[in-house]
């Protein structure tokens, strides 16, 4: 350790030692702009730490991963070199390092291609092509929008066939054949052994629901 006793626990304030110091079950830290929130979060990450868990038993997830990279230097100032060793990063970059691990128990390789927008999009106007659909009506943006919601709402395919609210919806907007247009993109991703970024989320979703082969609980006492 970088640091030793509790010195880096005389930088922070009163109510800002607290959140740190409460490392023992679910703590809920409410905090508005400037009071110091990173500053809480590394510190308290570093202090666990210090109570004596592995950097690779702490799992810290952020909305970007400058986030990550400067939450993970400033845990470095506390404890040293071991802070590399954390999971630090953003929900995507995450659960892309789980599924690498976990992938083939719901079917996807290891090594798993993940398509940005513009592969999701040439897929969408391949399926398009094969349904003989006008892609003035099925707009590609439009289809991979509908279909990042309906991931994003954990709406497999075959859900989404028979949510009469999301086919009245496709109805109107003149795109019956939308839910089919979701099965095949599906379909046709996991052929070619890749996901988007929306499956990023919804296949770990699913790898945790499904739960094969104890994989919950593995995560539940890892971190």
């Amino acid at each position: 350790m970088s640091n030793t006793g509790s010195s880096y626990l005389d930088e922070l304030n009163k109510v800002q030692r607290a959140a740190v110091e409460a490392t023992e079950g679910p703590v809920l830290v409410v905090a508005g702009p400037g009071s110091g929130k990173t500053r809480v979060l590394t510190y308290r990450i570093a202090h666990i730490l210090q109570k004596g868990a592995k950097p690779w038993e702490v799992l810290a997830l952020t909305f970007t991963n400058k986030a990550a990279r400067e939450m993970k230097a400033r845990i470095g100032k506390v404890v040293g070199g071991s802070a590399e060793k954390v999971w630090a990063g953003t929900f995507h970059s995450i659960f892309a390092r789980i599924l690498r691990q976990e992938a083939e128990k719901i079917g996807y390789p290891s090594n798993f291609t993940i398509y940005d927008t513009e592969d999701s999009k040439n897929v969408i106007k391949a399926v398009l092509t094969e349904m003989n659909l006008s892609t003035d009506v099925y707009n590609p943006n439009s289809v991979r929008a509908r279909i990042s919601s309906a991931k994003s709402n954990l709406i497999p395919p075959a859900l989404y066939v028979k949510d009469k609210e999301l086919r009245e919806q496709d109805s109107i907007a003149k795109r019956p054949h939308m839910h089919e247009v979701y099965k095949r993109y599906v379909a046709r991703c996991k052929r070619a052994g890749a996901m988007d970024f929306d499956d990023l989320l919804y296949r770990l979703y699913e790898l945790l629901h499904r739960n094969p082969e104890g994989v919950r609980e593995k995560y539940q006492q890892r971190f």
